[in-house]
């Protein structure tokens, strides 16, 4: 009798494996999974098949969140760099803008021989650009000619970097029509020269 009792004693089945010694051991987690797979209908309700899918299950669950993270992780950085990227952009677009509007503003002034700021030309504006008239001044026409001109930039009185025109001294001016025809007539043919 003591014999069928130790009999009876050893063959009793381990215990089934929980949930979390299959989360620890994948070896032992694979095993059951294959076991478990290759006949499934004695095993639907298998106390250590029911933790083996229940292990893959939330090992799947922390490998997908632990994705996830990684692409929002991702996601988030590469919209601090857009972000980066826009705001550069507008702060260029709003410095090209300063540019432009300085610019125009010291054409302008330099209409009426004004320097332009200081700010204008440390901003790195070529003072080529920012101060320069655009307007084109005639060649000098001979002064010992009657009614001539000479054609010189001078510095304005006023201390600005408008060019002033310079006349001849002034000369008594025909009176007659045929005189003023004869001198017309001079000037288009030095003109077509």
């Amino acid at each position: 009798m003591l014999g069928l009792v130790l009999l009876g004693g050893c063959t009793e089945e381990p215990p089934p494996r929980s949930v979390s010694e299959f989360e620890a051991n994948p070896i032992l987690l694979e095993a059951a999974v294959i076991r478990c797979a290759q006949n499934r209908s004695e095993s639907r309700y298998d106390a250590e098949c029911m933790n083996a899918r229940e292990a893959v299950s939330r090992i799947e669950a922390r490998e997908e969140a632990a994705r996830r993270a990684e692409l929002e992780a991702r996601s988030e950085s590469k919209r601090r760099a857009l972000r980066r990227t826009q705001q550069a952009a507008a702060e260029a677009r709003r410095r090209a803008q300063d540019l432009e509007r300085q610019r125009r503003e010291a054409e302008y002034l330099a209409q009426f021989g004004e320097l332009p700021p200081d700010d204008v030309a440390s901003e790195g504006a070529s003072t080529e650009t920012t101060n320069t008239p655009g307007a084109v001044i005639p060649e000098a026409v001979d002064e010992s000619a009657e009614g001539g001109y000479r054609s010189e930039t001078l510095p304005a009185a006023d201390g600005g970097n408008a060019p002033v025109m310079e006349t001849a001294p002034e000369t008594e001016a025909p009176s007659d029509l045929e005189s003023i025809r004869d001198e017309l007539r001079r000037r288009n043919e030095d003109s077509g020269n």
